[in-house]
């Protein structure tokens, strides 16, 4: 696929990660509907991928506001032809914390459906909405599901290693129903990317972080753009997941 002059939804594309997603792909023509919880701010970094490039307020995991809003961005721009399922949260916990034979903790309810809502519910709602306008359209697409390599499992993430293995698992189930409808299905795994939030890492243990990666050091989000860009434009990459992570396992 050539991305001049077609339209992409990037969730969680007004920051981070998902911003530098959307002004790689805007740098090389094409028109991003950015999509964020606060509306002001997602229009702000549409506004600094191109002026073509618009920003919505949506909350992902919400059925109506998803269905709303991508009406509303293929009227806008009166086509769709890629969706980057970028958003997703971090509620990190132990699954119980015992001591002496008493329990301490244990991780809520609430902070597991939380992550579960917004990072698989979030990719599964959107990614419904995407394929439905693409298949209408007859113009094919493609869709980029944001994994992690904590599908694998990772100590102190249960709600957020289960979201990113349902996401993976997408990618392979998506791949196969819509390939009759032009329709790519492709997922990104990354390691640990660099952040606002790591950014504000003390710096001994973002050493600690850098000595576990094999690379040495952590991925650019640049970098993530840039894998996320060849899967868009290499039109054989379907119901595959790339692991982006300098070398580093779980």
């Amino acid at each position: 696929m050539q991305v001049q002059g077609c339209v992409f939804v990037i969730t969680g594309g007004a920051r981070g990660l998902g911003l530098a997603i959307g002004q790689l792909i805007a740098s090389k023509g094409a028109l991003c509907a950015i999509i964020d919880l606060d509306e002001k701010v997602a229009q702000e970094a549409a506004s600094s991928c191109n002026s073509s490039s618009r920003g919505y307020a949506c909350n992902v995991a919400d059925e109506k506001q998803v269905e709303e809003v991508f009406a509303k961005i293929v009227n806008d721009f009166g086509r769709l032809d890629g969706l980057v399922n970028n958003a997703g949260i971090l509620r990190d916990g132990m699954l119980i914390k015992v001591k002496d034979g008493e329990l301490q903790d244990k991780m809520s309810l609430s902070h597991w459906q939380s992550v579960i809502d917004v990072n698989l519910t979030g990719t599964f709602l959107c990614g419904r909405e995407a394929a439905s306008a693409m298949a209408q359209a007859g113009n094919g697409g493609v869709i980029v599901n944001i994994s992690s390599i904590a599908k694998s499992g990772n100590i102190g993430q249960s709600n957020y290693a289960a979201s990113k293995a349902g996401v993976a698992s997408l990618v392979t189930t998506w791949s196969r129903e819509l390939a009759r409808f032009n329709i790519r299905a492709v997922g990104i795994a990354p390691g640990v990317i660099s952040t606002d939030m790591t950014d504000s890492m003390k710096p001994e243990a973002l050493e600690r972080i850098e000595k576990m990666i094999p690379v040495r050091r952590l991925g650019d989000r640049k970098e993530l753009a840039q894998a996320i860009l060849f899967v868009i434009e290499n039109d054989y990459m379907n119901g595959r997941l790339i692991e982006l992570d300098g070398g580093l396992r779980f």
